[in-house]
C-alpha cells in the first residue's frame, strides 16, 4: 500500500455551494497542505474524509480500504484535530490521559507526560483556565499520543505564537520521520506549510486550483515585481497571473527560468504560499 489515503472525484452539492471532483493522495511519509479561503471546502473535505457527513460522489480510501468499512481498530490509526471539537473544559491534563488511555490501545502515556512537560503545559488546573494556545497543543497532542500512522488536521497551529508553532511543526515532522505516517492539514498560516509540506493543494470555491510539489513552487514558480507602467515591456502570454497593487504591478511566472532566459535584466524571487494564493485568486 503506498498512500494512506485517497479521495477520488469527491463531490458534495449544496444549495449556495458546490464541492467539485475533490482528488487528493498522500503517500507514506508525506505532508500535504490544504489551503484556501474561508468557506472554500476545506472543512468539507476533511469532514467526508472521516466520514463526519455524507458526500454525494466520489470515493475516500484511508490505508486502501473504504472510510466506511473501517474497523475500530483502523479508525484508532487515525489522529484527528477539528477545530470544533474538544474535551470537557473541566478536565486536566492527568482526567484526559485516564480517558485516553481507556479508549485506545496504543495510547503512550509516558510521550503523552514527556511532550506535556516539554510543551510546559500545567497537569492540575482544568482546561477552562488554559489558554486557547495550550488548548491546542493539547489537541495535538492527544491526537499523536495512541501512535497513528494518519494524522487529519483542520487549522492545528490556530492560536499559537511563533515558538509554540515551532514545537508544534517540529512535532509534525518527527512523527513522518519513519516515512509510514502521514499528515493532510489544512492552515491559514502558509508559512508553517514553508517548513513542513511536501505537497500544497489549493481549493478555491470547492475546486481544487492548483495541485504541486512544494519542491517544485520553489524551483519552477517565480514573482517579478515592476512598476506599472513597466509591465507593457512583458507579454501576457510569459506571465500567469499579475496583480496590481498603487503603482506596482506583481506578476507570477512558471517556469522562472524560461521567463528569465527572456527577460534576463528582471529579479526574480521565489513566492510565499500566502502571495501564491493572493495572485492565484486575486490577479488578474
Amino acid at each position: 500500500m503506498k498512500y494512506n489515503l485517497e479521495v477520488i472525484n469527491l463531490t458534495k452539492n449544496y444549495q449556495d455551494f458546490h464541492l467539485k471532483q475533490i482528488n487528493i493522495k498522500l503517500p507514506k511519509g508525506k505532508i500535504i497542505g490544504l489551503i484556501g479561503e474561508n468557506g472554500s471546502g476545506k472543512t468539507t473535505t476533511i469532514k467526508s474524509i472521516l466520514n463526519l457527513m455524507t458526500y454525494d460522489k466520489g470515493n475516500i480510501k484511508i490505508f486502501g480500504k473504504d472510510n466506511k468499512d473501517l474497523t475500530k481498530q483502523e479508525r484508532e490509526q487515525i489522529g484527528v484535530v477539528l477545530d470544533d471539537s474538544f474535551f470537557s473544559t473541566i478536565l486536566n491534563v492527568n482526567d484526559i490521559n485516564k480517558l485516553m488511555n481507556n479508549f485506545y490501545h496504543n495510547w503512550d502515556e509516558k510521550f503523552y507526560y514527556k511532550t506535556v512537560k516539554k510543551f510546559k503545559i500545567p497537569c492540575n488546573k482544568p482546561l477552562k483556565e488554559f489558554s486557547s494556545g495550550m488548548k491546542m497543543k493539547i489537541k495535538v497532542l492527544c491526537a499523536i499520543a495512541h501512535k497513528p500512522k494518519l494524522l487529519i488536521l483542520d487549522e492545528p497551529t490556530n492560536g499559537l505564537d511563533p515558538i509554540f508553532r515551532y514545537e508544534i511543526i517540529e512535532l509534525f515532522n518527527n512523527f513522518v520521520s519513519n516515512k509510514e505516517n502521514s499528515i493532510l492539514m489544512t492552515t491559514h498560516i502558509t508559512s508553517d506549510l514553508e517548513h513542513l509540506a511536501d505537497e500544497i493543494i489549493f481549493i478555491d470555491n470547492g475546486h481544487i486550483i492548483l495541485d504541486v510539489l512544494k519542491e517544485k513552487i520553489d524551483n519552477e514558480y517565480g514573482i517579478v515585481e515592476l512598476l506599472e507602467n513597466k509591465l507593457t515591456n512583458i507579454k501576457k502570454e510569459d506571465y500567469l497571473k499579475c496583480l496590481k497593487y498603487k503603482n506596482e504591478s506583481y506578476i507570477l511566472v512558471n517556469p522562472k527560468k524560461e521567463f528569465q532566459n527572456k527577460y534576463p535584466k528582471l529579479e526574480i524571487r521565489k513566492p510565499t504560499l500566502e502571495e501564491l494564493m493572493l495572485l492565484l485568486v486575486k490577479g488578474e
